[in-house]
Order: C-alpha cells, then sequence, then structure tokens
C-alpha cells in the first residue's frame, strides 16, 4: 500500500478510535451534547451517543483490514457527514452556542466554522480513501505511522488554535 494510503488510513482510524474513546470517557457531557445537537430527550440521548461510540469503533476496527477498509471508509464518511449536518443544523436553528462534544473539553465558543469544517473534511478524506486502497490490501510501515500520529497531533493543535480568541486591531493605527 502507498504510504499516502498507509497512513491516511491510521490517521482515520486513530480519529475514529479516540472519539469513541472520548464518548465512553465523557459519557454525561457528550450524551447532553448529543441531546442539544439532535434535540432528543437526556434519556434517549445516552444510548444514541453510545451507539455512535460503537459505530465509530467499528469503522475504525474495519479500516485496518483490506477486506473492509472500503466499508470502513464509507461508514467513517458517513458518521462525519452526519455529524457536520447536525451542526449546521443546530448553527441554523441558533443552537449555536451549544457545547458539541468537538473537543475534550468544554468551549465557550459553541459551535464555530472550525467545528463544522472539521468533521466535513475528513469525511472527503474518508471518501477519498476508497480509490488509494489496493484490492489485495497491504500492509502498514513504520513512516505511516508516525505521519499518521503527527496529523492526529495537528488536527487537535488546529482545534486548540480555532479556539483562541480573536484579536482586534486597534483603530488608531
Amino acid at each position: 500500500m502507498p504510504v499516502i494510503a498507509s497512513a491516511l488510513t491510521l490517521f482515520l482510524a486513530l480519529v475514529l478510535a479516540i472519539a469513541a474513546a472520548h464518548k465512553l470517557a465523557e459519557r454525561t457531557r457528550l450524551a447532553a451534547a448529543t441531546a442539544g445537537l439532535l434535540r432528543l430527550a437526556p434519556a434517549i440521548a445516552a444510548p444514541v451517543t453510545m451507539a455512535a461510540a460503537a459505530v465509530e469503533f467499528a469503522a475504525a476496527l474495519a479500516l485496518f483490514f483490506p477486506a473492509s477498509r472500503v466499508a470502513g471508509a464509507l461508514l467513517a464518511a458517513l458518521v462525519w457527514a452526519g455529524y457536520g449536518a447536525a451542526l449546521i443544523a443546530a448553527r441554523r436553528r441558533g443552537d449555536g452556542g451549544l457545547d458539541c462534544g468537538c473537543d475534550f473539553g468544554r468551549r465557550r465558543s459553541g459551535i464555530g466554522r472550525f467545528a463544522i469544517a472539521r468533521p466535513l473534511a475528513l469525511a472527503l478524506a474518508a471518501l477519498a480513501l476508497i480509490p488509494l486502497s489496493p484490492a489485495g490490501g497491504g500492509g502498514i510501515d513504520v513512516q505511516s505511522v508516525f505521519a499518521a500520529l503527527a496529523f492526529v497531533a495537528l488536527l487537535f493543535a488546529a482545534g486548540e488554535i480555532a479556539h483562541l480568541p480573536a484579536t482586534r486591531r486597534s483603530a488608531a493605527r
């Protein structure tokens, strides 16, 4: 498997696995986020959140095996596109101040452009993986592991940068 496809596969699988683990670690907060985003009762939002974690984990696992890689990529793309659509819908109906559960910590800024762009970009990356995946599979090399870890770190860093307060230029300048 080319290094690009291998690194992209690992990157997407890591993001999915981290998202699933995040839902398990912060069940209460993320069930409340799910309730707000989808306008669900809290009693329904908790199992929906756990189901989302299970789907994310299944997609991550499917990406590791050549025979199921395309299905995993499609499942990942559906999950992220659905999440992006839920964020867009919440922002359009005036719920943009909600904690979307997008980050490890609760953000005061609510649903911003980065929060919406991130899952949509990840969905596109998952779809881009499909033609890159060879039918016969392929191995994972050390370079791909480090590249995937670097991209995960960059994704988290971009999230932190996106939440920095905007600076205002003084009118006197």
